[in-house]
């Protein structure tokens, strides 16, 4: 490691790097990220050995700091979820086996984005030819299709697509959204589960709507509800075998397992990589969105009765490979059975915009790209109203929400969990790199500013106030040049090194925590801030242990086994994108966010990693947020998307809710128009007046 190190620090001395370079860096990274995890946990190693090899790797560590210094364009492959390319893969294997170590199997890679499609690698595992061939005279029933052809009505010539999802946007006091469902009481009673387990009354509401006849659900109940169990005892009282699962890769095995536990009668089958060892037998079939194109041309051949698509709100982006995939198994199984059951699962199903509604619901049946179908658009016909009705939005919400929407509080349906709160510990970054990161982002602000101002210089006449249309056109541009750019500051790498910077003093807050209160769980964006935290708890004296993107399922498994059972390990480190789901760490009832994330919901999925059924303590997550930077506008904009979900879902009205948008814009608007209104007012019409 210490000569490939020493090739890319000679190679790096010219930047950019060149792909081989880039190639070795990354593999040599990873190396040195995984042998570190190898020698804190090593105990056949005495304590001098252990940290005379830790000084090792920290001087290896140190080679690569220097070099990605010289060229910035290699942090971005230190990030968690940088991909690690097949050459990567390839090259790390032939390292380890020239060490003489074994090669374990890699993580599955990420799906391909959309801007950047791959060619599908479409497979048949040899079960799947068995399973068809035993079953030749299983024709589709096309009566579900016949079914659910389009009612000419009053409504047929309106677009209808748009009101429906502004219905939700508007405040509706009490009108939380969720379908009419059997009697809580009566239903736990006649709730069918396997001996020694029992359904919260929630839960065995969703079951009896299945059992009653219902086949779409959104169920969007609050993370840590008991999602993954309704929807197995759903699929068993709807007879919905075989069952498709799509679900991310991190918790693909956690719904094998909840198969064993819920339906213990049931035969369930993982597929990995190819599905060489998949069994196409199986009642339930779990694959992960990362493989999904290889396999989606048998899966439509399958019969399956039933689809359940887990973290729905990961299929949002209608152009993505991802979502395309998964619509169009889902009208190949409508095509082919009669009322399959089809749910999506996501506590968080609204992100950035109402909008994100719009792929799920497509999943779901009740539309389609142009507007309602089905038994929604007969709902909206017997309503007897038009969009220009007073009235209509009303309807219309309630309409879809009886399509199967299931919006289920903690605080409604499980008092028994503790209340949670989130808490801002404001740190001063001080020294040379606080120094250096609000210098970088008053020289960002300027000069957007500058850009406004030569901008209304052009006009005729100059704008009462602050041309706010104008201001997010220049934030838009920016936000779209900073996402092309390796090097620079902008708003991404200024929250990046806000992030770095403030690594030791959260993970010296998180020490502090388990030292006084117990167990502790750490989230962080990236891996240096991740490695710095270890190492702060390690010299502290702190054990711990890690849950990150590059792990295998066996060492994630037993990151968390480690931490919920062994009572001398203090601290998990959590990715955010790696551990903020399908994760129980309620062992904890204390979290520290290291790093903020870009969305409230991916904040929210972090901290019910703790607050979820079982908390026994109140639950506070802690989050670090750097003082007199765009951290602080950041966590303030955060905060005030919470309300999205609020007003939609759940029947609060917001006073003042602003316009759903992106965290990352509102943040560079926010930048601007505060230096605008602190401006004074100039000859040539830039600033008029502050913006109120």
């Amino acid at each position: 490691m210490a000569g490939i190190a020493r090739d890319v620090e000679r190679a790096a001395q010219q930047p950019p790097a060149r792909g081989a370079t880039r190639t070795k860096f990354q593999v040599v990274a990873l190396l040195v990220r995984e042998e570190r995890a190898r020698v804190k946990t090593d105990a056949s190693l005495s304590t001098a050995k252990r940290d005379e090899e830790l000084k090792r790797l920290d001087g290896l560590a140190t080679i690569l700091a220097k070099t990605a210094a010289r060229d910035t364009s290699l942090l971005s492959l230190l990030a968690e979820d940088a991909r690690v390319s097949p050459a990567a893969r390839e090259y790390k294997d032939t390292v380890l086996k020239a060490a003489g170590r074994e090669v374990e199997e890699a993580p599955e890679p990420a799906a391909p984005s959309a801007a950047t499609p791959a060619t599908p690698k479409a497979v048949v595992p040899q079960s799947a030819i068995s399973y068809q061939m035993a079953n030749p005279f299983l024709a589709p029933d096309f009566s579900a299709a016949r079914a659910s052809q389009p009612r000419a009505g009053r409504l047929s010539t309106w677009e209808l697509l748009d009101p429906l999802f502004r219905s939700f946007e508007r405040d509706a006091p009490g009108a939380t959204a969720c379908m009419t469902l059997p009697d809580a009481a009566a239903a736990q009673a006649s709730a069918p589960s396997p001996v020694g387990r029992e359904l919260m009354p929630h839960q065995a509401q969703l079951v009896a709507a299945a059992d009653r006849g219902h086949r779409t659900f959104l169920l969007a109940d609050e993370p840590g509800l008991g999602k993954t169990a309704q929807a197995l005892l759903a699929a068993q009282a709807a007879d919905a075998y075989p069952l498709l699962v799509i679900a991310p890769n991190v918790v693909k095995m956690n719904w094998a397992r909840e198969v064993e536990l819920w339906t213990p009668h049931r035969r369930v089958s993982v597929v990995h990589g190819d599905g060489d060892d998949v069994d196409a037998f199986a009642d339930v079939v779990v694959v992960n969105y990362a493989i999904l194109d290889r396999h989606v041309g048998w899966f439509g051949g399958m019969g399956f009765r039933g689809m359940v698509v887990d973290e729905a709100h990961l299929i949002k982006n209608k152009q993505s490979q991802r979502s395309q995939h998964v619509l169009a198994l889902a009208d190949r199984i409508r095509e082919r059975t009669p009322r399959p059951l089809m749910m999506a699962l996501t506590g968080t199903p609204l992100i950035n915009d109402i909008e994100d509604f719009r792929a799920i619901w497509q999943f779901l049946g009740w539309i389609d790209d142009e507007r309602p179908v089905g038994a929604l658009m007969d709902a909206l016909e017997d309503a007897g109203l038009t969009p220009t009705d007073r009235g209509f939005y009303d309807a219309a919400r309630a309409a879809v929400v009886e399509q199967g929407i299931v919006r289920r509080r903690k605080a409604d349906v499980a008092a028994d969990i503790p209340a949670r709160r989130v808490a801002d510990l404001p740190v001063e970054l001080s020294g040379k790199e606080g120094r250096s990161i609000r210098d970088a982002e008053a020289a960002l602000t300027a000069r957007l500013v500058e850009q406004y101002r030569h901008a209304v210089a052009q006009r005729p006449e100059p704008p009462e106030g602050i041309d706010l249309d104008l201001v997010r056109r220049i934030a838009a541009a920016e936000l779209k040049d900073s996402a092309s750019k390796k090097t620079g500051d902008n708003v991404f790498t200024m929250v990046r090194r806000i992030g770095q910077a403030k690594a030791a003093l959260a993970a010296d807050y998180a020490a502090q925590l388990a030292r006084n209160v117990g167990k502790v769980v750490f989230f962080a964006k990236h891996i240096d801030v991740m490695d710095e935290a270890e190492q702060l708890f390690a010299d502290r004296g702190l054990k711990s242990v890690s849950l990150r993107g590059d792990q295998t399922s066996k060492a994630r498994e037993e990151s968390i086994r480690a931490f919920t059972e062994d009572p001398d390990v203090h601290v998990i480190v959590c990715s955010l994108s790696a551990a903020g789901v399908g994760v129980n760490l309620q062992v904890a009832s204390n979290l520290v966010l290291a790093e903020l994330s870009w969305t409230d919901a991916e904040q929210t999925q972090a901290i019910d990693r703790i607050h979820r059924i079982g908390q026994s303590e109140p639950v506070t997550a802690w989050r670090i947020i750097a003082a007199q930077t765009i951290d602080s506008t950041i966590a303030a904009l955060i905060d005030s998307k919470s309300g999205l979900a609020a007003r939609a879902l759940d029947g609060v009205a917001i006073d003042g809710a602003d316009e759903v948008t992106d965290v990352r814009l509102d943040a560079l608007v926010a930048l601007v128009t505060a230096a605008l209104g602190d401006a004074p007012a100039t000859s040539d019409g830039d600033v008029s007046a502050p913006f109120v």
